[in-house]
């Protein structure tokens, strides 16, 4: 008989789990719309100088034939500079407020 007893109660415990917090009155929540990422000008034009600068240098260099290091030095090396540039100073300026 104690074996049915056990399962009965976890039978009991599984169903308290599911049952219990629908039965709970819900807990409303205030949602805050979030503004959608708007990107400027100055952004975009460095995403696209970003994608065309490197596949410039690819075309020019030949990476693929020659020395890739090369390619490495002046054609990804500069956009990463400049990526890393802009994010150090754009911390120092939000950071300085």
């Amino acid at each position: 008989m104690s074996g049915v007893n056990e399962i009965l109660i976890v039978v009991a415990i599984i169903a308290g789990i599911f049952f219990v917090p629908r039965m709970l009155p819900a807990k409303r929540q205030i949602q805050i719309a979030k503004r959608p990422i708007v990107f400027s000008g100055k952004l975009r034009l460095a995403v696209a100088a970003s994608i065309i600068y490197p596949l410039a240098a690819a075309a020019y260099f030949k990476p693929w034939k020659n020395d890739i290091i090369v390619f490495l030095y002046l054609g990804i090396g500069p956009v990463a500079l400049c990526w890393l540039l802009t994010w150090v100073f754009g911390g120092r300026k939000f950071y300085h407020r």
